[in-house]
């Protein structure tokens, strides 16, 4: 037996839970695939669509959720992978489409995952999790765009988020001067705390604004999308990125393409889940040198399983800075 949150939706609604399910619940492992001993998880934002069913994040039901965990390999059909092996899940669908992490056993595909940094242990992995991995995702897009400290300053909104947290204090930690966006006024000492620069308000950036701007932004990293996306863009000086990877104002992108042909603007897409693994192992190497671990802990929240359907809620309600752990075992 091992224990999970477990997701229902039928004839009688939605259920959230945790369960003690059998082991053969678990598919037999295929060529591929490893079993992974889950020791802790995270909840990002997609976990808590799906936790909370309040996006259509789940597409076959049961489910159990959990896009991100580390642990033990305790089995392997995959020639990378041997039982004692310490890795890192992110993405692939997982919690989606087969089976998460927010268990004490996972059956992953071999090729999804990444040795364990031995910088960090897996508790301080999953405080990481796809937030601040996909935060380190936008940081090498800007860099392969060529935006150097020098160029000015940065801009990140969704600034109390997982992705905004760790983004803020990984370009403070590599010289940036980081303007943080948010709604949460009272919040300002903590991303200050983390490199901010400034604390501007979120507001006049979620609100439909003029084509082109007054050019403010070197480059930025957007985690909210629609207006806010489009603000950003009218805003970021000739020649600079943004790096986009989230939603949470809006799928939609309201904007024209005059920062892109007037000002010669980069709009850097960033995918997190589907990522290839040389990317994604760069991506925790420069995680494991650059992100100052007192920083990590000063924004990490940890909880036990029992608990991560609530902090789901609270996630979806805005109730949650920074990035939040749960330990599975």
């Amino acid at each position: 037996m091992f224990s999970a949150i477990y997701l229902q939706k039928d004839e009688a609604g939605f259920r959230a839970g945790v369960e003690p399910l059998a082991d053969d619940r678990l598919p037999a492992l295929a060529e591929g695939e490893v079993l992974l001993g889950v020791e802790y998880s995270t909840l990002n934002y997609k976990d808590a669509l799906a936790l909370t069913n309040r996006g259509p994040v789940v597409r076959t039901w049961p489910m159990v959720p959990g896009i991100d965990g580390a642990g033990t390999v305790l089995d392997s059909r995959h020639p990378a992978w041997r039982a004692g092996d310490r890795v890192v899940h992110n993405g692939w669908g997982v919690g989606e489409a087969r089976w998460g992490c927010l268990a004490q056993r996972a059956v992953l595909a071999g090729d999804g995952l990444v040795r364990l940094p031995a910088a960090f242990s897996s508790r301080q992995a999953m405080a990481i999790g796809t937030a601040g991995y996909t935060a380190m995702l936008c940081v090498l897009a800007l860099e392969r765009h060529g935006v150097a400290p020098s160029a000015g300053d940065v801009l990140v909104t969704g600034a109390t988020g997982g992705v905004g947290s760790v983004a803020i204090a990984l370009l403070a930690r590599l010289g940036f001067k980081v303007v943080a966006s948010t709604g949460k006024a009272a919040e300002a000492d903590y991303l200050r705390r983390l490199g901010a620069a400034e604390v501007i308000d979120r507001a006049p950036l979620g609100t439909p604004g003029k084509p082109l701007q007054k050019e403010r932004w070197a480059a930025a990293i957007d985690t909210l999308g629609s207006h806010t996306l489009a603000n950003v863009c009218a805003q970021t000086r000739y020649g600079g990125v943004v790096a986009a990877c989230g939603l949470a104002q809006g799928m939609d992108f309201p904007a024209t393409v005059a920062p892109f042909i007037l000002r010669g603007v980069t709009l850097a897409g960033v995918d997190s889940v589907m990522a290839p693994t040389p990317l994604r192992e760069a991506a925790w190497q420069r995680l494991a040198r650059d992100l100052d671990p007192a920083l990590l802990e000063s924004m990490t929240e940890e909880i036990p399983l029992s608990a991560a359907i609530a902090r789901a809620a609270d996630l979806m309600d805005g109730k949650v800075r920074g990035r939040i752990v749960v330990h599975i075992a």
